[in-house]
């Protein structure tokens, strides 16, 4: 027990560094969330005209209501799964001022962990609460009745936290490439575009061709977005449901092990710039 108290002891200022900093480029923040929503009521419109086109009320098992759950709750898991992990440690990498955090008697990426949940706090506080309501009260006056159950609610937590995780630890992964490419920044737009498509944030994986649909399951990507949403819209049941969440538990622990050794590897390579 005191193990963990000292554990989180320690990392307790990088999650209050991380809250501040939110807090202080708020205008940054609410700018940035304000173009998402409107993304997301760009692709309602988009699948609206879809549905409006098709002679059938469903399209591959997804009603018009089931396809605005699956965008606002898409945006809001993929908007705090969201990890910039690598962009803070390629930055230091460029800098140099990796070398003064190598030093430090702290895990290096349980520091930018522990940042982000800072920043995840206030998201949270912010975004989470309002729009997990607006859907609910939307499929209420859709359906006449309360769809969420509080088992799937928490399921749905939980995957959101495997999801997080995963994210965190593939951006941690990436991150490393610093110290072989010196920037990340014209990739890092690259590798955000692809994600969102293998992860179902751009078109739904149920829409994807079968061969497609289950290779893109199987890989790690379908735990960032399409196995929460999915959970919480109540289409992974029974066996289903674990085969998903155990994936999401693989994929999370090789990624671990992965940066784990992507790290080992890469500081012997560490060439500081400026520093």
């Amino acid at each position: 027990m005191s193990m963990i108290k000292s554990f989180f002891r320690k990392y307790k200022p990088f999650t209050s560094a991380g809250f501040q900093d939110i807090v202080a480029y708020r205008a940054n923040f609410i700018c940035f969330l304000i173009g998402e929503i409107m993304k997301c009521f760009i692709m309602f419109f988009v699948w609206k005209a879809v549905f409006n086109s098709s002679e059938s009320e469903t399209f591959m098992g997804f009603s018009m209501g089931d396809m605005v759950v699956y965008i606002f709750i898409t945006f809001l898991t993929g908007y705090l799964a969201y990890s910039d992990g690598a962009y803070a440690i390629g930055e230091e990498i460029v800098d140099g001022s990796i070398a003064m955090r190598m030093i430090k008697p702290c895990s290096f990426d349980m520091c930018f962990l522990f940042q982000e949940m800072g920043s995840n706090i206030f998201k949270i506080c912010v975004i989470f609460v309002p729009i997990v309501l607006g859907v609910e009260i939307y499929r209420f006056a859709l359906y006449g009745a309360i769809q969420i159950t509080l088992s799937a609610f928490l399921l749905y937590l939980l995957s959101l936290i495997f999801a997080y995780l995963t994210s965190f630890y593939i951006n941690v992964c990436y991150g490393f490439l610093a110290f072989f490419l010196k920037n990340l920044w014209g990739t890092g737009l690259i590798k955000q575009v692809i994600i969102d498509f293998l992860s179902g944030a751009t078109i739904p994986l149920a829409f994807m061709p079968p061969v497609l649909r289950n290779i893109l399951n199987f890989l790690p990507f379908s735990s960032l977005s399409y196995t929460p949403v999915m959970i919480y819209m109540g289409m992974y049941t029974g066996t289903e449901l674990l085969y998903r969440m155990g994936m999401q538990v693989f994929w999370l622990v090789v990624i671990f092990l992965v940066s784990k050794l992507i790290w080992k590897s890469a500081v012997t390579r560490l060439c500081v710039h400026g520093g």
